[in-house]
């Protein structure tokens, strides 16, 4: 009982520090909405951009996490992507996820924090920044929108259901593939939907207002927090083989899990 007590107070203490900085950068992000014209962008790679806000909402999620978790591991998309994984906490983070939205004023752009111990996602926060929803979710705590429950859609009838996901933009040799994908799933008479930030796309699967989705190649930063919230909400987070996954870059389907296995035929076919 004891240790259970710690477990959960250690959860809690997770979440805590995961909300505190998704508020902190939320807050710094939403200040530079007015001068977007005016900020530093560089591509990382063809239609990949980073902007002066991305790094500096991570250097303000660090100085957070760094004071009420000292000691944990930080893995953040801008300042250390390759950093070390391992450790007995780590905070894996996109402080924009959605920076080309952002840098054009498309309200779809979110901070995502997940918190992991010994190799497990622990505690997740998705802070939709332009509409103010925070998701959050614990393992074994259940899921949450501004801190009431949320459960996966009921939807069993592909015909009936919204997809989200997200184009192969970056990584072109998807691209042949994810148009066959794209041309079953939407024979099936699904509504399909892109909105060019997976963190969101993960909460809208949590809540129920997409029903799957799917993407083909993703990082650690853009699942750690919504994976965890997918399956607290009673839905599944695999690879394209139908096997659970953790953080990592790769495919990534997630479903209410009533329609799993009808979008993994779709994707696999």
């Amino acid at each position: 009982m004891a240790s259970q007590r710690a477990n959960a107070a250690r959860l809690a203490e997770l979440l805590d520090a995961s909300v505190a900085a998704a508020r902190v950068a939320a807050d710094y992000i939403r200040s530079r909405t007015g001068d977007r014209a005016a900020l530093d962008v560089r591509e990382k790679q063809p239609s990949d951009f980073v902007s002066e806000v991305d790094t500096g909402a991570e250097s303000r999620i660090r100085e957070v996490l760094d004071r009420m978790v000292p000691g944990a591991l930080v893995v953040g998309e801008e300042l250390s992507p390759t950093a070390s994984m391992t450790g007995d906490t780590v905070f894996v983070v996109d402080p924009l996820d959605g920076t080309t939205n952002f840098l054009h004023g498309f309200p779809a752009y979110a901070v995502s924090i997940g918190a992991m111990m010994a190799g497990e996602v622990v505690a997740g926060v998705v802070l939709d920044i332009p509409h103010g929803e925070l998701f959050t979710a614990t393992a074994g705590g259940g899921a949450f929108r501004d801190g009431q429950a949320m459960h996966v859609s009921p939807v069993r009838t592909p015909s009936r259901a919204l997809v989200g996901t997200g184009f192969p933009f970056k990584n072109l040799e998807f691209l042949a593939d994810y148009v066959q994908q794209f041309e079953r799933i939407t024979r099936a008479r699904s509504g399909v939907r892109r909105a060019g930030s997976a963190a969101l796309d993960l909460a809208s699967v949590a809540c129920g207002r997409f029903d799957a989705f799917w993407e083909l190649r993703l990082a650690p930063w853009d699942i750690a927090a919504g994976l965890l919230l997918v399956r607290e909400a009673g839905g599944r987070v695999t690879d394209l083989e139908g096997r659970d996954i953790m953080p990592a870059t790769g495919p990534v389907v997630a479903t209410n899990e009533h329609l799993h296995e009808w979008l993994l035929d779709c994707l696999r076919a």
